[in-house]
């Protein structure tokens, strides 16, 4: 089922623009972890006028209410993901690839409290090795 993208981001509290709607639209329908600049360039022949700076902004925008996700990525850009139910993320070490990873529970003596005054807010495993692509190359 396709989402709501006018009732998300009417939900969230941002004002509606085209910039916000096609890049909401395109990390929803593509399904892929993209950068800031592949977005960018993917949306460069609908919304010509749109600036990278734009593009960046937008990015923080939707982050910040909650509609979509940044992934940091040690050494690299961060990686966008419009899919806000719990998952983890399989990165190809040949390709670089990101997959969703299906949830799955920390054992519990690695769970929320993890002991030296530490409280786990959140947590996501980000697994890496060779997708099934680059394991048979």
């Amino acid at each position: 089922m396709e989402p709501d993208l006018e009732q998300h981001l009417r939900d969230s509290g941002i004002r509606r623009t085209a910039q916000r709607y096609g890049i909401l639209e395109y990390l929803c329908q593509s399904a892929v972890h993209a950068t800031a600049d592949e977005i960018f360039a993917a949306l460069n022949g609908r919304f010509p006028l749109v600036s990278r700076a734009t593009v960046y902004n937008t990015l923080r925008d939707l982050t910040r209410a909650g509609l979509v996700r940044e992934l940091p990525w040690e050494g690299k850009a961060a990686r966008y993901d419009a899919n806000l139910h719990r998952h983890h993320h399989f990165v190809c070490d040949g390709c670089g690839v990101v997959e969703d990873v299906p949830w799955f529970d920390i054992p519990a003596q690695t769970g929320p409290e993890t002991g030296h005054g530490r409280v786990v807010r959140a947590y996501e495993v980000t697994l890496r090795g060779n997708c099934a692509k680059c394991a048979v190359n």
